[in-house]
């Protein structure tokens, strides 16, 4: 898999390049803050063949972007699966791309969804012990069993909780595209955005 630093890509945008950036973070991480230029497809939707479809120059790479680079990874995996061989994961994601200083859109403060889950386990871990102590002990068992999806979580990078909240009603967006979107060509002044044939 091909990976790009953000300050690589960096250097190539102060130079003039319009690098063609697919987010795959949820809706409501993408509203929150995304670099600017950024088509968003989140990952769940990720329908690679919509992408080769409209990436039509095969020698462009296609930089994708997630919150810090593992669903990126993923992502980068599903577009090679489908034979598009020039998507490169940007290293660090959009935490690396904001701190080193490039273009991003801000909107109005959300909880992110690591934020939910922290909120959700901790909840969870308190209401498990609350109820082991007031009703019976064996309500110990969920508590412990949010530990274990922790350590999972840590060790695996991947966090079912955090799919789970994604896809809670609040976290989605109106501006979430469809699954048959697609990432439509740059033009130059022209914004890239998500549309559907």
């Amino acid at each position: 898999m091909n990976t790009i630093t953000v300050d690589e890509l960096g250097r190539s945008i102060r130079a003039g390049a319009k690098p063609r950036l697919l987010d795959v973070r949820t809706a409501a991480e993408y509203s929150r803050l995304h670099a600017a230029g950024a088509c968003l497809v989140p990952l769940d939707e990720l329908n690679p063949s919509t992408v080769a479809s409209a990436h039509l120059d095969a020698s462009e790479p296609l930089y994708v972007l997630c919150h810090a680079g593992s669903r990126a990874a993923v992502a980068c995996e599903k577009l090679t699966a489908m034979g598009i061989g020039n998507a490169v994961r940007v290293d660090g994601g959009t935490l690396a791309w904001e701190g080193a200083s490039l273009p991003v859109v801000r909107a109005g403060a959300r909880v992110s969804i690591e934020r939910q889950v922290r909120i959700a386990a901790g909840s969870l871990v308190l209401v498990g012990l609350a109820l082991a102590w007031c009703v019976h002990p064996a309500f110990v068992a969920v508590s412990m069993f949010v530990g274990a999806g922790l350590v999972f979580a840590g060790i695996t990078n991947y966090c079912g909780m955090a799919i789970v909240m994604a896809k809670m009603p609040w976290n989605r967006s109106p501006t979430t595209p469809p699954s048959d979107a697609k990432i439509m060509p740059s033009q130059p002044g022209i914004p890239r955005q998500i549309g559907s044939s």
